[in-house]
């Protein structure tokens, strides 16, 4: 399959069409997290890991957002690649984030 040489990474073919969705899915699990933490908290005491939750939250928000407007922008246009990176930066360190996160509160750590 060739591709149209004109056509840049973001639009129909882009990554941003498949960050948007999947970011969107992990800000609410990001916000499950929290409801579950502020439920056992009473069980076992203060932690942060509700607030390490809610920063990794806003990380995959900014990839949400950094994909929407990637889409909304002309598929040829140098600011919607850029966007389109910084969604797929944003959601990888949000994955990388949630997966310490994950880590630290298993091992009774945070």
């Amino acid at each position: 399959m060739t591709r149209n040489p004109g056509r840049q990474r973001s639009g129909e073919e882009g990554l941003s069409r498949h960050i948007l969705p999947n970011a969107g899915t992990m800000v609410g699990v990001c916000t499950t997290l929290i409801g579950l933490v502020k439920i056992v908290e009473g069980r076992i005491g203060p932690s942060h890991v509700d607030e390490a939750a809610a920063l990794t939250a806003i990380l995959f928000l900014a990839s949400a957002i950094a994909s929407y407007l990637s889409i909304r922008l002309a598929a040829e246009s140098g600011l919607a690649i850029r966007l389109e990176r910084c969604a797929d930066i944003a959601f990888v360190l949000g994955l990388i984030s949630l997966s310490v996160i994950a880590i630290l509160f298993a091992y009774e750590t945070i």
